[in-house]
């Protein structure tokens, strides 16, 4: 608990709900040694901040998505790595490849059997997070475009659920991060990449979103002494435990 009376300095971190546990680890884990620097992280959403960085409400944002040329305006990113989201079946389906637009029509309900994409024929059970998940925010942004998931998808909270739905039928599809990959579900190759730490780093795997620090103008003072640390061989560790691939 912060004494009230005891003088510090203050950071505040807000932004991206995605990013939110592996800044809180971050922050906790430099405060062991900085008592003096007292970092608080909040939620909200990328698009909070970006905000709260432009209009100086944060001294540091969170953004698990690009910036547009005119959010760039101003503000110094620093990219703390990616992260890959993977795109599961049963192992015991004989798919192991699609394509981004072929995932998109599944997922919108465009393509409803598996042997329109080189499968046996079944009936795609397609499994979703709920309103609200980062995962699912994220999948929207690099595959939906304009489209929406189907209403009749298969809705889990949890991306063990997920996978569990995913395991045990062979004729379900679901996404999850790469983080929380497994040997229970396949992981199938997307416009012929296979996902991997050196496919994300890399960018040719396609399904994947930055994890961004913001800062207005060029970081100072304790703000650049935290970011200075968070690129350091300790902040490394931490990002490369959260399964983020560093970049």
């Amino acid at each position: 608990m912060i004494n009230p009376n005891e003088s510090y300095e203050r950071i505040d971190v807000v932004g991206s709900t995605s990013m939110q546990p592996l800044a809180e680890q971050l922050a906790d884990n430099f405060m062991e040694n900085h008592s003096k620097i007292k970092i608080f992280v909040q939620g909200g959403g990328s698009g909070m901040g970006i905000r709260s960085t432009d209009d100086g409400l944060a001294d540091i944002g969170m953004s698990s998505k690009s910036l547009s040329d005119d959010e760039k305006d101003n503000i110094t990113e620093l990219e703390l790595g990616k992260e890959g989201i993977v795109i599961s079946v049963s192992n015991k389906n004989n798919i192991t490849e699609l394509s981004t637009e072929q995932i998109r029509d599944i997922f919108n309900g465009d393509i409803t059997d598996w042997k329109e994409v080189g499968g046996k024929s079944g009936k795609i059970n397609v499994i979703t997070r709920e309103e609200g998940s980062g995962t699912r925010s994220a999948f929207e942004s690099v595959v939906m475009d304009d489209t929406k998931i189907i209403n009749n998808a298969i809705v889990q909270s949890s991306t063990e659920s997920v996978k569990q739905s995913v395991a045990s039928d062979p004729n379900a599809i679901g996404y999850i991060s790469y983080a929380h990959m497994s040997d229970d579900v396949k992981a199938l190759s997307v416009n012929n990449v296979s996902v991997s730490d050196e496919t994300i780093a890399n960018e040719e795997y396609p399904l994947q979103r930055p994890f961004l620090f913001l800062i207005k103008g060029k970081p100072t003072g304790d703000v650049k002494l935290f970011l200075d640390w968070v690129k350091s061989p300790a902040g490394i560790k931490i990002i490369k435990e959260a399964k983020i691939v560093p970049t």
